[in-house]
């Protein structure tokens, strides 16, 4: 069945629920969670059968999309303007109405919409009940998909199913659409009990499937505020290779909304699939802990955790050994610079955890210990007074914008692979086991002028090490 859908993925979100693995600057979306891939690629795996995708992320986040894309695509490079760089979050609303008014968006696309952090593992169910959609979508209706319930879950919104929608479907095996009655929010338990027993309620998956022209004439009903800030700012967006960057002022002048409040709620044309597979919006360690298959005591192990004497306990210990004595419906999540020991059912509670935490200042409610970049990552493994030490990977071909600090000086040792340096006026090659000295004030760069990955311990001194003494004179990345 040819159906013409263009997928968008909605790369936002900062993850906080399932801190400390994700974090607001490696979002639980980029995070390697299940068989060693992330969400955002399983996403892409899952939807590259339909058509290559757009993904709307921020500019931090831009080369980790890139590359995830280009890896995840078999270096495919024919797509064009594919990743809409958001200059803030203004929620679904917006991202959604970008996204139609991208260059290379014809009013009559398809665009199927859905986050980047769902796990799906049915991937021929997922994509026949997408393509189910099809004729409602050609049919001016906004189409979304409920997952069948298998639990009175409090945790996700719900949609009321309303009667079967006629002569919407072109083909007899073709998944039935239906009314949609009305939105609920996440209920309290006794709610979600009832509206299970029901049968006519399904999880809201936030999956959509509309034409870009029935989405913008929504809007423009609806919210048109919001239609009016995204044209201003998709009119003048810049185009750099692969990413779209729409006009900032315009954009920040845009009102935060999720499409439902938006839209969903008065559009007279929606209608609701039911989707039958397994789902999960991996969205709270319970839920990750699930995806883990329980031994006889009910323990679900990630790594190198052991539970002795444990009954339903989650470890996730992927670096060093965790062990749980004597513990009973716990949530234990051990990674370089932070744990998380929960209570099983208090997971729920850990995003307020993670606000007073950045609150209180600490750098590990937001960054990692190892940091990616574009071309590589860093990891501070030791630091002290007036020194720090890093672990630096460059990726083949991949350079350091060249650059001076103020206030530290350098000691770069290889451990793996070649390095080009430029240290002031000289350029020179350094070999494994070899070293150079960046002096205070000394202009420099590093590259990897080789086929493997570059490895290098750097050991900062002086009196201010942050992040933000670094002066750039060039950049590959475009960073200032």
């Amino acid at each position: 069945m040819s159906s013409n859908i263009k997928p968008v993925i909605l790369c936002g979100g900062s993850g906080t629920r399932l801190w400390p693995l994700s974090r607001e600057s490696f979002p639980k979306q980029f995070v390697p969670l299940i068989g060693g891939q992330s969400l955002l690629g399983l996403t892409v795996g899952r939807v590259k059968k339909l058509g290559f995708p757009v993904c709307i992320t921020n500019e931090e986040h831009r080369f980790f999309v890139q590359d995830l894309l280009t890896s995840s695509l078999n270096g495919a490079t024919d797509a064009g303007a594919n990743v809409l760089l958001e200059p803030a979050g203004r929620n679904t609303a917006a991202a959604m109405a970008s996204a139609a008014l991208m260059p290379g968006i014809a009013s009559s696309d398809l665009l199927l919409f859905l986050p980047s952090d769902h796990f799906v593992p049915d991937v021929d169910a997922f994509i026949s009940t997408m393509q189910s959609g099809v004729d409602a979508a050609r049919s001016g209706y906004i189409v979304t998909f409920g997952v069948q319930p298998t639990f009175p879950s409090t945790a996700y919104g719900y949609i009321q199913q309303g009667s079967c929608i006629k002569d919407l479907s072109a083909s007899p095996s073709a998944s039935a659409a239906y009314a949609v009655e009305r939105f609920v929010e996440k209920p309290q338990l006794d709610k979600a009990q009832e509206m299970l027993l029901s049968g006519n309620y399904l999880w809201n998956a936030g999956i959509f499937l509309c034409q870009a022209s029935t989405l913008l004439d929504a809007l423009s009903k609806h919210a048109p505020d919001i239609l009016q800030s995204c044209q201003a700012a998709m009119q003048v967006a810049k185009v750099d290779g692969s990413f779209v960057r729409p006009n900032k002022e315009a954009f920040l002048a845009c009102r935060s909304e999720s499409i439902d409040y938006a839209v969903m709620e008065y559009f007279d044309k929606v209608a609701v699939i039911p989707f039958n597979g397994a789902w999960s919006d991996v969205g709270s360690w319970n839920a990750v802990a699930n995806l883990s298959p329980a031994d006889e005591a009910g323990n679900r192990i990630n790594g190198q955790g052991l539970a002795v004497q444990s009954t339903n306990t989650y470890i996730n210990a992927p670096h060093r050994p965790v062990v749980a004595l004597g513990t009973s419906d716990l949530v234990i999540v051990d990674t370089p610079d932070a744990v998380l020991v929960a209570s099983a059912d208090k997971v729920e509670q850990v995003k307020e955890v993670v606000a007073q935490l950045k609150k209180d200042g600490a750098s590990q409610a937001v960054m990692h210990r190892r940091v990616a970049r574009p071309w590589g990552w860093y990891d501070s493994i030791d630091m002290g007074e007036r020194f720090q030490v890093k672990r630096i990977a460059v990726k083949p071909g991949a350079s350091l914008s060249l650059q001076m600090h103020h206030h530290r000086a350098e000691h770069w040792i290889v451990v793996k692979g070649t390095a080009k340096v430029t240290n002031g006026e000289d350029v020179f090659l350094l070999e494994e086991n070899q070293s150079t000295y960046i002096p205070i004030g000394a202009k420099h760069r590093l590259e990897n002028p080789g086929k493997t990955d570059l490895e290098m311990i750097e050991v900062q001194s002086g009196g201010y090490l942050g992040e933000d003494d670094i002066v750039r004179f060039e950049d590959t990345y475009g960073r200032s």
